[in-house]
């Protein structure tokens, strides 16, 4: 692979932003947000659009959204901001002198994808561009995109749409002007006259230091597997579960008791999922779905071992969506209370972080996104034919993601631990 270019592509405003220049406090929800570059990979077969087409569609899409072009930065006590200061997202171009296909097998590349896109340690994200894309040109036209958002500018949901409008501005060209998304971060977090949270959310979206103790272990010890769920495997799914429900809901309930089974856990020991949930719609009044920043808050089904394995589908899908339905605007607003509270005592929030290596088990975590259109972005030559997953780091982290493959279909990325995989692989798309 070569680097041929590496520019900050800055948004030309005919009359500048009105958030260009402001100092942007983080809310709760973006200190509850891992303080890591999130990496996203999509592979195009041949003939696939070109770079300047990508840049300027990328010069457009960017526009409405200042706080991608800005930067985490200090105030005076220490405390983060993100800083609208138009400095720029990150284009890297790279020329790579094999064809694609060559590298491309089964929806995964044949080696690491850690050079197709640039991410950062931690200790470097202060003054790094919060959006870095690197567009890799293969011998054969095909293209490889990968790139790199911070998690405390945006959730997944927020880079669903701006990837989206990027994709539309590279197709419709000149005609095309971008929706501007909803941008008032301090919509999400105005607490009550008298701040009052009633939840612990010290041991849930941040950390205390007495919270679950899980185990760290070396990384040749974590596999990552890719398994493809079909459409009709899905609507089986449903159909035993015996009540309606999501393709997360009882796709979840199954990796649960599969997991479960193949870790062979004592059958009185508790096992729980930690569930990423939009919160969005959760709030009292609700805020927009254009809203663009995190707001995303965890549930936490649980249940003994015993009965993920013995409890029928539907039951498991009852805890699955009573857990998520706790997150209700009560505790979205015992959250902004929370952190309310910690603003006017000048103290810092910690995100509950799993490092590298960690072992969940006996437990899980899980993101869905399957609400999200990575699987449909079309710069103009069709959708991609592969979204392909980074190394997931921690054992029993799992994500589910439409299929290119067929519609309908779910494919799920998971890390098992290398002693579990035999087992958890024979027995993953059985109900028996």
């Amino acid at each position: 692979m070569e680097i041929t270019s590496s520019t900050m592509v800055k948004p030309a405003y005919a009359v500048p932003h009105p958030l260009v220049g402001e100092m942007v406090p983080l809310t709760v929800f973006d200190r509850a947000a891992l303080d890591i570059f999130v990496p996203t990979v999509l592979a195009y077969r041949a003939p696939a659009p070109s770079n300047e087409a990508l840049r300027e569609g990328l010069l457009k899409a960017v526009a409405p959204y200042p706080h991608l072009a800005g930067r985490l930065a200090l105030n005076d006590q220490g405390r983060r901001f993100l800083h609208v200061n138009n400095e720029g997202v990150l284009l890297i171009e790279a020329t790579v002198p094999v064809d694609l296909a060559d590298v491309l097998v089964d929806g995964r590349m044949a080696a690491g994808v850690e050079d197709i896109y640039r991410s950062l340690p931690t200790q470097e994200n202060i003054g790094a561009a919060l959006l870095q894309i690197q567009l890799n040109r293969y011998k054969c036209g095909g293209l490889v995109v990968g790139i790199c958002s911070h998690h405390q500018a945006a959730d997944g949901h927020s880079m669903s749409m701006f990837f989206t409008a990027w994709a539309t501005a590279v197709r419709e060209g000149k005609d095309f002007t971008t929706p501007a998304p909803f941008l008032d971060r301090a919509r999400t977090s105005v607490p009550r006259s008298t701040p009052t949270p009633v939840f612990d959310h010290r041991s849930r979206e941040f950390t205390c230091g007495d919270g679950d103790t899980y185990a760290v272990v070396p990384m040749d010890r974590i596999r990552n597997l890719t398994l493809h769920f079909t459409a009709e495997f899905v609507a089986d799914l449903k159909a035993r579960v015996g009540a309606r429900c999501s393709r997360f809901q009882c796709l979840l309930a199954h990796v649960w008791k599969k997991i479960t089974a193949a870790r062979d856990q004592k059958p009185e020991e508790f096992t729980k999922v930690r569930v990423a949930v939009n919160c969005r719609g959760r709030a009292d009044p609700p805020v927009p779905m254009d809203f663009f920043g995190n707001m995303v808050l965890w549930a936490f089904p649980r249940l003994q071992v015993r009965d993920v394995l013995n409890s029928s589908y539907g039951s498991v899908v009852g805890v699955i969506r009573d857990a998520v339905a706790r997150i209700d605007d009560e505790y979205v607003q015992s959250l902004v209370d929370f952190g309310g509270v910690a603003d006017t005592n000048g103290e810092e929030l910690f995100a509950t972080a799993a490092t590298a290596g960690t072992m969940f088990c006996p437990d899980a975590e899980v993101d869905s996104w399957l609400g999200f259109r990575f699987h449909q972005l079309d710069f103009g030559t069709g959708a991609p034919s592969a979204f392909i997953p980074p190394d997931l780091p921690i054992e029993g982290l799992m994500v589910f993601v439409p299929s290119c493959k067929a519609n309908g279909g779910v494919d799920l990325f998971m890390a098992v631990a290398e002693e579990h995989v035999a087992a958890f692989e024979q027995i993953c798309c059985s109900f028996d």
